[in-house]
């Protein structure tokens, strides 16, 4: 039987497990290597209180229902202003987007529906805020999951320089 998990928002006092949830996702893709694990997540706990503050940053926490301090995964959405854009032929988009970030989920508590949970709030916040687009960057482990809840492959490329990707 899967435990029953409460998502609540967070606030600025949580930039410290915002910051390490941040650093462990990473890692766990590879992509930050232990060396830089310290510098990495002290970093992004720096940023985080910067956005939380100035509210660029909407992020929610999981907890184990009988256990609301034990923190078990998070996410987040780091909300971009842009310019105004086409939305479809009749009307244009005011330029509000939604970046979904930190999305990671406490490696013991894998596999246990925390991530669909936080995807959930996460999309239905983005639907009560209106937000013309809302995007992600998905690793393997979470491609599945996102396909699973909507989310479509776009054409979006990224710029590498003459390095290949």
């Amino acid at each position: 039987m899967k435990p029953v998990i409460r998502i609540r928002r967070a606030n600025i006092n949580d930039a410290d497990v915002i910051g390490y949830h941040r650093a462990g996702m990473f890692r766990d893709m590879g992509q930050i290597p232990d060396h830089l694990f310290e510098a990495f997540k002290s970093r992004s706990i720096e940023r985080v209180r910067e956005l939380v503050a100035s509210g660029e940053y909407v992020g929610w926490l999981a907890s184990p229902a009988e256990n609301p301090e034990m923190i078990v995964g998070g996410g987040g959405v780091h909300l971009r202003r842009v310019l105004p854009h086409p939305a479809n032929e009749h009307a244009f988009a005011e330029g509000r987007h939604g970046l979904i970030i930190n999305v990671f989920t406490e490696p013991e508590w894998r596999r246990q529906g925390v991530g669909e949970l936080l995807m959930k709030e996460i999309i239905e916040w983005s639907k009560n805020e209106k937000l013309d687009r809302l995007v992600l960057h998905a690793s393997e482990d979470g491609k599945r999951l996102y396909q699973r809840l909507g989310f479509v492959l776009t054409n979006e490329m990224k710029y590498v320089g003459n390095r290949k990707p």
